[in-house]
């Protein structure tokens, strides 16, 4: 990943496994969005793939690239809801878009997926209206919207308490489980790493590259990448109690 003449990251290789959490760490600044990005096609690697179940993403023809596409859902870490839109009618939009229900079945498909977030009873709010906990779980609502196969998460919990934190950490196991769907989940957060991911992978800002991959409670005790360890024992131990080691 670059920009001009700025190389991001280099020699990224890793697989994401289905119906697995995995989680895309590391310190602010050494590409964990960016990469995000790449993944879901809104930018270009300069070089190197992305395959989806085996078929080329990157430089996939403009159909091939729209039928992967449809089937990812994306959470942005501001929610990216249309302040001028009701929650029902946010959830509706892609459903309008890439559908050809009816607005009455669109309707109900979106107070379905509101109330799988637990928002039952929330369609006619503005985003104004409610707190930033619930906005969150709104995008999750919208991301889920389509059915799709593999959900994409930017820092899903940066900017809560932990209470909200936790409840959306929650809703994020229970979508995988219930949906049977595969989750990116892009965050810096210690008490979600260890609480949802199964998988991870480290970037690493100095090296520019993956600095440690494995289950995350088991490179706590196993990597010898002192800037791994310090990633994941910052805060004391807490965060660490606080998913269940």
């Amino acid at each position: 990943m670059a920009f001009g003449p700025r190389i991001i990251m280099r020699d990224l290789n890793f697989t994401v496994a289905r119906h697995e959490i995995f989680i895309v760490m590391g310190s602010s600044g050494c590409g964990k969005s960016t990469l995000l990005r790449h993944l879901v096609g809104l930018e270009e690697p300069v070089a190197g793939e992305i395959l989806f179940r085996g078929e080329g993403f990157t430089r996939a023809d403009s159909a091939t690239r729209e039928n992967i596409i449809r089937r990812f859902g994306v959470l942005y870490q501001s929610s990216a809801l249309w302040s001028s839109m009701t929650l029902a009618e946010n959830v509706g939009l892609p459903l309008a878009q890439f559908t050809d229900l009816s607005p009455a079945e669109i309707r109900e498909i979106a107070s379905l997926k509101l109330a799988l977030v637990g928002l039952g009873g929330f369609e006619d709010y503005y985003p104004s209206e409610i707190s930033g906990g619930m906005q969150k779980r709104a995008g999750v609502a919208r991301a889920i919207a389509l059915d799709p196969e593999i959900l994409f998460f930017d820092e899903p919990t940066a900017g809560l308490d932990p209470t909200a934190s936790r409840l959306l950490d929650d809703l994020i196991l229970e979508l995988r489980d219930s949906l049977g769907a595969t989750i990116v989940v892009v965050t810096h957060e210690l008490a979600s790493i260890f609480a949802i991911g199964d998988n991870c992978i480290f970037l690493d800002r100095e090296t520019r590259s993956i600095g440690a991959r494995g289950h995350p409670k088991e490179l706590l005790g196993q990597t010898d990448n002192p800037r791994v360890r310090e990633f994941l024992t910052r805060g004391s131990t807490r965060a660490a109690a606080d998913g269940g080691l």
